[in-house]
């Protein structure tokens, strides 16, 4: 096996061969569609939210629908009371609208904010998990997010076929990082959410040699 390429992820020094992870079918695991209100756009109390399940229900909407540009540092948002109760109220109600039942004391759905990118990538996101704010985002509220974008609501969008959407996430109002899901958007898999794909990388971590007592091999 090969372990040298051209493959980084960005927290993790250095290069690697690459290993895209494929995730099939994953549409609707927790809500049961990969859209659970059966719209690629719903407005709620004068907020336009896309509510998805593609392995994790996300409520994607725009941060500046909430009074943020979303460059705005997690201390920042959580300090802007206002905002984070908006955003709280959203998620509750968004809940029930997504067969969630009552999430007051749930971790889903997650609620990703939302912006232009400014330093390269598809998208910047800012995620409250549930109503902290996280510098980054996990694996499949990445993957649920992407495939957002391929939703006809908004931006970002793009072209069927096979492609990359990169989504920019931040720290201390800093670029920090970037997140690549790979995902087939073809209209059928817009519909269904068939794949979708994280990049890892392959790398030798430790390598030795284990020595056993003759008395136990014996022993076996």
């Amino acid at each position: 096996m090969r372990y040298d390429g051209d493959a980084r992820i960005d927290g993790v020094p250095g290069f690697a061969a690459p290993i895209p992870i494929d995730f099939l079918d994953i549409a609707g695991s927790t809500c049961g569609s990969l859209l659970p209100t059966g719209n690629a756009l719903d407005v709620v109390d004068g907020v336009a939210i896309t509510c998805i399940d593609n392995g994790m229900p996300v409520v994607c909407l725009l941060a500046s629908d909430v009074g943020l540009t979303g460059y705005e540092d997690p201390s920042a948002i959580e300090a802007d009371l206002e905002a984070c109760r908006l955003v709280e109220s959203l998620r509750l109600k968004a809940g029930l609208m997504m067969n969630l039942g009552d999430v007051s004391s749930m971790t889903v759905p997650k609620m990703s904010l939302l912006a232009k990118p400014e330093h390269g990538g598809v998208v910047t996101t800012r995620t409250f998990i549930p109503k902290r704010v996280h510098e980054a985002i996990g694996v499949f509220g990445a993957v649920s997010v992407a495939r957002r974008g391929w939703c006809p609501a908004r931006w970002p969008t793009r072209s069927p076929g096979f492609t990359t959407c990169r989504a920019h996430h931040l720290a201390d109002r800093a670029p920090y990082g970037y997140f690549d899901i790979t995902m087939d958007v073809s209209t059928r898999t817009i519909r269904f959410g068939q794949l979708a794909a994280l990049l890892r990388t392959a790398r030798v971590l430790m390598r030795g040699v284990v020595y056993v007592p003759r008395a136990i091999l014996e022993y076996q």
